[in-house]
């Protein structure tokens, strides 16, 4: 019986390569500190609308889910690594990501925009943000775009590990505003006792490299799994559990 549990407990590690029959396994990596997109109760009980997708995507799959928590910008170096077989994380497939890994249809869409104090409202343009500190999320595309069009225009651009943080220091006032998902925005900080003395300022930023859409990243060239997480995806868009899950995650924002 000990050497049955022994292999069960070796079988469960092995990472699942394209849905393998004989390991129905699917395992989502994640960072949890981007409600309501995914986030943690107090319990420390995953939530959110990825989280609900994929638990939804699993069970049409007719596999179980397992999800491995790491930053944002571990992401994909653990995707590669084989430490989890798909991202499933507010992820947008902007280009230069395509280079390193594939990605299937997309989940859903949204606006990235600039919050700031209400009582100091800024454009969301290098122009304006001259001399600004704006604090992003490192490895987002959010933080890229920042990065290249911002920084070199006079505008301090400060890198976090997570959301939280950055929300924790502009409500301190260490920093002047933030480039964020805007439901992100709205649900993890706007909405939040912290959070109401700042408003989205300016207009939602528009560029290519900001992909409005979300996405679940693979390793490059595993079809097999894009496949199947695809078939399962376009059920719950036919279906309407897409479209209900946001309404039940977004709809409050």
């Amino acid at each position: 019986m000990k050497k049955v549990l022994a292999g069960l407990a070796l079988f469960c590690t092995v990472s699942l390569n394209g849905f393998a029959a004989d390991n129905p396994v699917l395992r989502f990596g994640t960072d949890p500190t981007y409600p309501p997109y995914e986030y943690k109760l107090p319990d420390g009980t995953l939530t959110g609308l990825d989280i609900a997708v994929g638990k939804a995507i699993c069970e049409r799959a007719k596999v179980q889910c397992e999800w491995v928590e790491t930053g944002f910008d571990g992401l994909i170096p653990g995707l590669n690594a084989k430490k989890f077989d798909a991202i499933l994380s507010s992820m947008a497939p902007n280009a230069q990501r395509q280079k390193v890994m594939d990605f299937t249809q997309s989940l859903y869409q949204d606006d990235t925009r600039l919050i700031s104090a209400k009582t100091a409202p800024l454009a969301s343009s290098a122009q304006a943000l001259n001399g600004k500190t704006v604090g992003v999320l490192q490895g987002s595309v959010q933080a890229k775009y920042a990065l290249e069009k911002w920084r070199s225009q006079g505008v301090n651009v400060v890198e976090y590990p997570d959301q939280e943080n950055i929300y924790a220091d502009l409500a301190n006032g260490r920093l002047d505003a933030t480039l964020v998902v805007a439901t992100a925005g709205q649900a993890g900080f706007l909405v939040k006792p912290a959070g109401k003395d700042f408003a989205f300022s300016g207009e939602a930023v528009k560029d290519p490299v900001l992909t409005s859409t979300s996405a679940i990243g693979l390793r490059k060239g595993d079809e097999q799994t894009r496949q199947k997480i695809d078939s399962a995806v376009s059920q719950l868009k036919q279906d309407g559990t897409i479209s209900a899950l946001e309404k039940q995650f977004l709809s409050a924002l």
